[in-house]
């Protein structure tokens, strides 16, 4: 199971991956292998502000309609158009596409799963 050493994880198979103040966030490989071939991505509008555990986007596959929450509180300042009309890379190679970059203001990075609690966690379920 590949999970990068260098980004934190949620329960909800987010990934954060913290540089200068600055989150992106995006969906775990086990994610996107769960929702199988990944057909659209509703990306969030540039300036919104979000808590931590607000909806960031929506991802559907053909098999659901999943959200996608916000690991920290914080300010949406980038987003990946990329996925608007490439969803899909979102399943090739789900560590190195980002849905959107967040300008952190929260100290909820701390409470988030490394790499191998995230591993144990799925071992779990």
């Amino acid at each position: 199971m590949n999970i990068p050493n260098e980004r934190k994880y949620t329960r909800e198979h987010e990934w954060v991956k913290l540089e200068e103040g600055l989150a992106h966030i995006g969906i775990t490989d086990h994610a996107q292998h769960e929702l199988g071939d990944i057909v659209f991505v509703e990306l969030p509008r540039v300036g919104t502000r979000l808590a931590a555990g607000a909806q960031l986007a929506v991802v559907e596959s053909v098999k659901a309609v999943s959200e996608v929450y916000c690991p920290v509180s914080g300010e949406v300042i980038k987003v990946n158009a990329a996925l608007e009309n490439s969803p899909q890379l979102l399943n090739e190679a789900p560590y190195a596409n980002p849905i959107a970059t967040i300008q952190v203001s929260g100290s909820e990075y701390g409470t988030l799963l490394d790499a191998a609690q995230y591993e144990a966690f799925l071992q779990e379920g």
